[in-house]
Formats: structure tokens, sequence, C-alpha cells
């Protein structure tokens, strides 16, 4: 049934699709972008607090265990911080994910249109490539990562190509913009490619065979089209020398050889090898809550002032592993409340996408659930979660693409 209980005002359905384009297509191009959007999306959220409110009503069995996670999460941080007698400051990042919520707030409350959406992340993936190819192929610079690290930036884009495939997927009625988020899928792989991000694809095999696994839901000849191109679009990354992505891949084999022999420490895996050597020790100690990063690094030092450690792992900010960082920082209660972040999304997109691919809402349930893959796979070889950009962006998403689930089943465009 299409229902529009709070007689929203089509301006503000179309600002708050507004919104929904903005955060992917800025994420990339820009430092601020992401942030911006929290605060237009939160201060919208304000203007349209009595149909929020409705909003929350009327859908809180279906949201309630999600909200109740973040809300957690937040909790848990929080005490830590009055516990220990730590800054403040670490409250930020848990609490502008919990406000996050007023994305799909606005969504739901206003009915805004989720091709907003598709169009953003194709249009954010296509901005980033040529960003990001100039500053390889001409400026030469070896790790490019636009504005951010290479990273971050790397996975960010990879993001946006597999939230580009759902959104070909829900367009695949309207042709011209079918085959812009088909650009967007392969403009965002090429630019994850030119990052030499090489972690970050771990997270691609399971969310391809997510993909794979409704193929049915693709227009075929379009899907033998688009994987064609990706499957080039990998063979000349693979054959192609001023890429190096052979080079980095047997770089990684050999750099994880002589760690494992104990030889030289500071290259790109024999660095996360003894951090997490070095976690697994600090996780020892403090099993149950852990203790506060200030701690942590301190305990590192005095491991490396023992021998117990290399001390070149001291100078990376963090343990290069969203697990371990949890564990390390929050023990066992800590790790469960982080992990309750990912596991409840997944549980509320898997629901959706029970009802199959004809469903309305299984294209924005598909991205959802490719959102919260990527993220776990992106946080085994690093923290995603450690920049306020990775996880505003997180939870955003996360938020604004349940809002259009609910929204399609209500058969809301």
């Amino acid at each position: 049934m299409n229902s529009n209980p709070t007689n929203t005002r089509e301006p503000m359905r179309v600002w708050i699709g507004f919104l929904a384009f903005l955060l992917p297509f800025l994420s990339l191009v820009t430092l601020f972008g992401v942030s911006l959007d929290s605060f237009l999306f939160l201060g919208s959220a304000l203007i349209l607090f009595k149909p929020n409110r409705d909003a929350l009503r009327r859908h809180w069995p279906q949201v309630r265990w999600v909200m109740l996670a973040f809300l957690l999460h937040f909790l848990f941080v929080l005490a830590c911080a009055l516990l220990r007698g730590t800054s403040m400051s670490a409250l930020e990042k848990p609490a502008r994910m919990l406000l996050a919520a007023s994305a799909m707030l606005a969504v739901l409350a206003t009915q805004a249109p989720r091709r907003a959406l598709w169009w953003g992340v194709s249009a954010g993936a296509l901005a980033a490539l040529p960003f990001v190819a100039w500053q390889r192929l001409g400026l030469g610079i070896d790790r490019p990562g636009g504005l951010i690290n290479a990273i971050t930036f790397g996975d960010l884009a990879l993001l946006l190509a597999l939230v580009a495939l759902a959104g070909a997927i829900d367009l695949r009625r309207r042709s011209g913009q079918a085959l812009l988020c088909g650009a967007g899928a392969l403009a965002g792989m090429t630019a994850s490619l030119l990052t030499g991000t090489r972690g970050g694809w771990i997270a691609l095999a399971p969310a391809l065979l997510l993909v794979l696994r409704y193929a049915g839901a693709f227009d075929r000849r379009r899907l033998r089209m688009l994987a064609a191109a990706g499957a080039a679009l990998l063979a000349s990354a693979w054959f192609a020398p001023a890429l190096g992505m052979q080079a980095r891949f047997a770089q990684g084999i050999d750099d994880a050889r002589t760690w494992y022999e104990g030889g030289n420490v500071w290259t790109n895996v024999g660095t996360r090898l003894e951090l997490w050597k070095g976690a697994a020790m600090l996780i020892r100690e403090h099993p149950l809550l852990g203790m506060d990063f200030a701690a942590c690094r301190a305990r590192l030092a005095d491991y490396a002032r023992a021998g117990r450690l290399d001390p070149q792992v001291l100078v990376l900010p963090h343990l290069h592993n969203d697990g371990l960082q949890a564990l390390a920082t929050g023990g066992v209660v800590g790790f469960a409340l982080w992990a309750a972040i990912l596991a409840a999304p997944a549980w509320f997109f898997a629901r959706q996408l029970r009802a199959g691919a004809q469903a309305p809402q299984f294209a924005p349930a598909l991205a959802g659930m490719l959102v919260v893959l990527a993220y776990a796979g992106f946080g085994l070889t690093e923290v995603i979660f450690w920049s306020m950009k990775g996880s505003l962006f997180y939870a955003l998403m996360v938020f604004m693409l349940m809002g259009f689930c609910l929204n399609a089943k209500e058969k809301i465009e």
C-alpha cells in the first residue's frame, strides 16, 4: 500500500533525495563531504521531528535491534571513558554514528527516491576515478589516495562499485540509468586498483558471491557485458606492469614468509603481522574489558623495549585489524558490541533479501548487505572504523538503505 501519513511536501522529499545523492558523490573527492552530509541529515531530521517520530513508531519493530546495537556501542564507549578517566573525545565517533539514524528517519518521513542514491554512488565513483588516475599516472604517485590515505580511498571506491551494482539491478528497466550504474561499478573498481590497495579486495569474494546468488535479477545481456568488462579490467590490471598488481601480490607473499622466518618486519605485511602479534599479547592481559588505546600503545612500547616486539610497529597509529582493535581496547564485551553494529544490520538486510529478487525492497537490501560485507572484509587488514569518514560513511549508508528498504515494502519508489 502506498501510504504517506506525514503528507510531507515535495521540496523536502527532493531535499532528502539530494542528501542521499550527496553522501557518496562527495565521499572521495572532498575532505568534508561525509561530515557535512551527516550534519545536514541531522538538521533536516530536527525540522521533520514529528514526521520522524511517527516513522520511528511505525517501523520500530523492524529497526529496533539495529538502533539498539548502535546505542549500546555508544554507551559502552561512554562508560569506558568515565571509568578510565580518559578524554571524552572518544565519544564523537560512536555518538555521530548513532545520530546517523537521522538519515533513515528522514528517508522514511519524506519517502525520498532511492534512485538518488544510485546516481550518487555512480557519480561518486566516476568522479573519483580521474582524481586518483591523475595522481597515479600524471604525478607518478605510487600509492595515490586522493585527499585521504590510499587504503581508505581504495576501500571506499570498491564499496561504491558494489553499491552501484545493486543500483543497476534496481534501475534495470531504465536503460540509461542502469548503464550509468554499470559505468560507476567499473569506475569504482578501477579507482580502487589504481590505489594499489590489496586488503580491501578480500571483501570482493563474498560480495561477488552474494551478487551472483541473485544474478537472475540482472538483465542477462547487460550482466554478460558487465562481467566481461570487469574480467577484462582485472586481467589488464594483473598484466599491466605499470600498475604493479602482480608485483604487489608476490611482494605480499614474500613479506609474510620473511616475517615468519624472523626477518625484516618493516614491510606492509610484516608490520601487520607484528602488530597482530602485539595485539594478541594485549588481549591476553585484559580479556574482558580491554584498555584505552593510549595504554595499549604504552604496553606495546614496553614489549618493544623487552625485545618481544619490533619497535617499528610503534610508528603506526592502530592495529590494522578492526576485530583485534576492538578486543584490545574493549575486551570481549567491547568486541561483542562492536560486532553488533555489523551483525544487526546484516540480520536486517538478510531478512529483507528472503523475499527474493522480485521483492520491491530487494535492491536496497542487497546494497545494504554489500556495505556490511565490505566493511567486515576491509576490517581484516585495516581499521576502517578508525577515521571519522570511514565510520560515518558506514553508519549513514546502513541507515539510509534501511529507510529505502522499508519505503520499498510500502510500494514507494
